[in-house]
């Protein structure tokens, strides 16, 4: 796909525009903290924000969105800052974007178009490209008609038109083409993973994901954890494409720790489906780390806002740790919250990590057993086992076997229990 929207955007200066209503629910609604926020996202855009407007009214206009008044307000604060660019906080119609283009003279983006042109520059994957893809024309398809630019088909000709039918119907069925081809493949990424899965599943390797919101340091957790080398900037959707790596967690235990896409609020529901392909991972997680950045003040709507994602994808019932990074920024360390649940880092400093591979080994239910076994000389075979999966501190040879004091997971030791000795055997 051509690159989209907004190849011009490096060079933009915007206006950013919300609208605070009564009758939105919390998705919809525009708010001080959420331009905030949307600033960030023009930022991680490459464009520059020059004003804002917060509109506040009962209902949004159907005409211009924030009422004719503000529109001229918006015209007027355009001009003044020499804007290139409008962006609305709230989702627009496509009669709305194109009202509000006419009368400010300037291309108009929603906080939906802004994501997905952040989303298409930061997808390196195959597997992520064609997941920006879909959602890029699931966005545009019901937009079709107040866009303004019209999406050619590709290689048409005599007998690919049927009688009158218009541009807007060829572009039209050209996107559903593409749509349901885009689909296809991503059905064949979902088959891929499925065999991975149950690879995964026969060499025993719990699968630890690790969620948050964006920019909350999940790549540099993972990155400190595991040595991946992954690019971790101070910046929104800076990681799209998911990275798995081995990692060990104990003597006795070995996990495959996987970090996935960043969260954040109003994210658009077409994305999440797009993204299924990535995202359902979670829901076959054996443990959720659950990275929040406790140095911002409304972490709590953060985690919220990753929770409810969570339950969208079915992946309410796995076992969570919150992992409370950025400790070392908390103005207040009394309100990090505590809890056998709850564990306070700092990733990019490298602390708490000792604290965080215990807990995760905990929470998978692996828990720790020093015991001295027996094993009959006739059953030399469990050594081998034994030396794999377990810590060996000392190895004896007795009258009837080999004595071995061992530290081992709940798996093993419940094979090897029988062999249990006293402490002087």
């Amino acid at each position: 796909m051509e690159q989209w929207m907004m190849d011009e955007v490096q060079e933009d200066r915007a206006v950013l525009v919300g609208l605070h209503a009564s009758v939105f629910t919390p998705e919809e609604d525009a708010s001080w903290e959420t331009l905030d926020e949307l600033e960030a996202l023009l930022e991680t855009a490459g464009g520059e924000c020059v004003a804002k407007m917060l509109q506040t009214r009962n209902a949004p206009d159907a005409h211009t969105f924030i009422g004719e008044g503000k529109t001229q307000e918006l015209v007027q604060l355009a001009r003044d800052n020499d804007a290139t660019l409008i962006v609305f906080d709230n989702e627009l119609s496509p009669s709305q974007m194109r009202v509000l283009e006419e009368a400010t003279g300037r291309p108009v983006l929603d906080r939906s178009a802004l994501i997905l042109d952040i989303f298409a520059q930061r997808a390196r994957t195959g597997e992520g490209k064609l997941q920006v893809e879909l959602a890029q024309y699931q966005y545009i398809l019901p937009r079709l008609t107040g866009m303004g630019k019209s999406m050619s088909r590709l290689g048409g000709g005599i007998g690919t038109r049927g009688p009158g039918e218009t541009k807007l119907e060829t572009d039209r069925r050209h996107i559903r083409s593409r749509i349901d081809r885009l689909r296809r493949d991503l059905e064949s990424v979902r088959k891929v993973r499925a065999v991975q899965r149950r690879q995964r599943k026969k060499a025993e390797l719990p699968l630890v994901a690790i969620v948050g919101y964006t920019n909350a340091g999940k790549s540099t957790l993972l990155n400190t954890l595991t040595d991946a080398g992954i690019e971790a900037n101070d910046r929104l959707f800076d990681t799209l494409d998911p990275t798995t790596r081995k990692l060990r967690i104990s003597d006795t235990q070995e996990v495959l720790l996987s970090d996935t896409v960043g969260f954040i609020r109003k994210l658009p529901h077409h994305l999440v489906s797009a993204f299924k392909a990535t995202l359902e991972e979670l829901s076959y997680a054996d443990l959720l780390l659950h990275v929040v950045d406790i140095s911002r003040e409304d972490w709590r709507e953060q985690v919220e806002t990753v929770d409810k994602v969570i339950r969208q994808l079915g992946a309410e019932q796995i076992p969570q740790l919150l992992v409370c990074n950025k400790a070392d920024l908390c103005e207040n360390p009394d309100l990090i919250p505590g809890g056998e649940n709850v564990v306070a880092i700092s990733a990019k400093q490298g602390r708490g990590m000792d604290e965080l591979l215990a807990a995760m080994e905990q929470a998978l239910g692996r828990g720790k057993h020093k015991v001295r076994l027996c094993i009959p000389y006739a059953e030399g075979y469990l050594l081998d086992v034994i030396h794999k999966e377990a810590a060996v501190f000392s190895t004896e040879y007795g009258e009837t076997g080999t004595i071995l004091d061992i530290e081992c997971d709940d798996k093993l030791y419940g094979q090897l229990r029988q062999y249990e000795v006293a402490g002087d055997a």
